[in-house]
């Protein structure tokens, strides 16, 4: 499916979709999020989508940022707002019940950052560049980028990113924890498609659950994300799924997963 700010494909199991700005650099808007927030809504409804692929059209950029020439217009309190459309939109695909891969393709700045780490895996190509520079417009991140960061990258890293503002290439956004695979720009397409999916073939529920109690134990005390972990084992456990990993293991078959 087109429309004028996304491209949306399914791939088998894996719906691909894009942010079409290209000649803004995907940059993000008001509409743009308003999109994106209806196009995972979608993907979380639509049983055949076990996985998604979030990244940006063109050869320059996954998303280089939010769109400045919409914030400049903004008073304070719109501005307010704005950030809060923007985080609610993160926290949507942060907590989607099915893996989200950001397919980092080029510039990730900004809000384009923010959007790559609310996904839960992220693979760029060895061309990109990553960072948070809004100190450089006398502004901080707004749409969780401190936060998130910080849960990734820990203190130190975080302090970099946001008070120096200088992007960083992929490699180094490796070595920080900031991506999860760097390949080369070439075999970028490929290799992300090839990863997302071998992950739509794992076991639904499953997965909600993993996705459920890794969400859950970053935010609270040990003893509590464990409680958590040994619910969510229990109930899966009890699902026809779990049945069928099993008995396919003792078989020594694949299982053939069916959500429920």
């Amino acid at each position: 499916m087109t429309d004028s700010l996304l491209l949306t494909s399914d791939h088998g199991a894996v719906r691909m979709v894009s942010v079409n700005r290209p000649e803004k650099l995907n940059a993000l808007n008001r509409a743009t999020m308003e999109a994106l927030h209806g196009a995972f809504d979608s993907a979380a409804a639509d049983p055949g989508v076990r996985a998604v692929v979030l990244t940006g059209s063109g050869a320059k950029a996954f998303v280089a940022g939010a769109d400045i020439a919409e914030m400049a217009a903004l008073s304070a309190v719109e501005a307010r707002e704005f950030s809060l459309v923007g985080q609610r939109l993160m926290r949507r695909i942060e907590r989607m019940p099915k893996p989200v891969v950001a397919m980092v393709n080029g510039f990730a700045l900004g809000g384009g950052l923010e959007l790559a780490m609310c996904c839960h895996l992220r693979i760029a190509a060895d061309t990109a560049k990553l960072g948070l520079p809004e100190v450089t417009l006398g502004l901080l991140p707004g749409f969780g980028g401190t936060q998130r960061l910080l849960r990734l990258s820990g203190r130190a890293a975080a302090l970099e990113l946001t008070l120096g503002g200088a992007p960083v290439d992929a490699a180094r956004a490796l070595a920080l924890g900031l991506v999860n695979r760097v390949v080369p720009a070439a075999e970028l397409e490929a290799e992300t498609m090839q990863f997302a999916t071998r992950l739509a073939t794992g076991a639904p529920l499953a997965m909600r659950a993993i996705l459920d109690a890794i969400h859950v134990g970053g935010e609270c005390a040990i003893d509590d994300g464990l409680e958590y972990e040994s619910a969510q084992f229990g109930l899966v456990f009890s699902t026809g799924d779990a049945r069928e990993g099993m008995t396919a293991f003792l078989e020594r078959r694949k299982p053939a997963f069916e959500n429920r």
